[in-house]
């Protein structure tokens, strides 16, 4: 796959997904940086619904520290891994107030100084909160990058290092977006809905489907 034709994959992705953002429900960086740290091996549904209510009490360090760790659970006991999720936030939180001031850094070596926070944590955060140029490369992306022929690699340090080299610059601070709303509604794991691809033609994968469910096909659509 030539620059070329990535910078079609890209430029009709922003036209079929012209709003490219989470899925998470947040209104500060602390709020994503919680919901991110809750959603590993959870829906962004599952935990909107759990953090809906969490944030309505405690959307400070100080309010989920007042909280403590019992309190925390009861409110994300509905989402996978909430007990090591709910150590990992009570000790994220009192990091926070201890060498950031309460405030969520924009480094990523102070963010992954974070408990319970790695590199793709730290890039979601960077990119969607901080508008930094970074790419986490999530199950999405790593199939889609490696389904597409995009940026194929063996595994997502592999990838995020060749899209962070093979993006089109105009398309960088939307990427990571594109491409995770692209696999989540069209580029699906089992059953690709190849038939309503807008960049099928360009795509390299070679067992290509037809299979297309109108009832959950939500993000990228046909051009007209």
């Amino acid at each position: 796959m030539n620059q070329k034709q990535r910078l079609e994959i890209f430029d009709r992705l922003a036209t079929a997904i012209p709003d490219p953002t989470t899925e998470l429900n947040y209104s500060s960086a602390f709020e994503l940086l919680i919901a991110v740290v809750l959603s590993a091996q959870a829906t962004d549904k599952g935990v909107n619904k759990a953090t809906a209510k969490l944030f309505s009490v405690a959307n400070t360090p100080s309010d989920i520290l007042a909280l403590g760790e019992a309190g925390l659970k009861e409110h994300i006991k509905t989402i996978g891994l909430f007990n090591s999720k709910a150590a990992h936030i009570i000790t994220l939180c009192q990091q926070l107030l201890d060498k950031h001031n309460g405030q969520v850094p924009q480094t990523r070596e102070e963010l992954e100084g974070l408990a319970g926070v790695g590199r793709k944590t730290a890039n979601v955060i960077l990119n969607t909160a901080f508008g930094q140029h970074t790419i986490a490369v999530d199950t999405h992306i790593f199939r889609v990058a490696n389904r597409t022929g995009l940026a194929p690699g063996k595994n997502v340090r592999e990838v995020e290092r060749k899209l962070e080299k093979c993006v089109p610059k105009k398309h960088i601070k939307d990427a990571h977006h594109l491409l995770i709303l692209h696999g989540r509604y069209t580029c699906i794991a089992r059953k690709p809905r190849c038939s309503s691809c807008v960049i099928e033609d360009l795509c390299e994968y070679q067992f290509k489907t037809g299979y297309q469910d109108e009832g959950t096909e939500r993000k990228a659509k046909p051009l007209s």
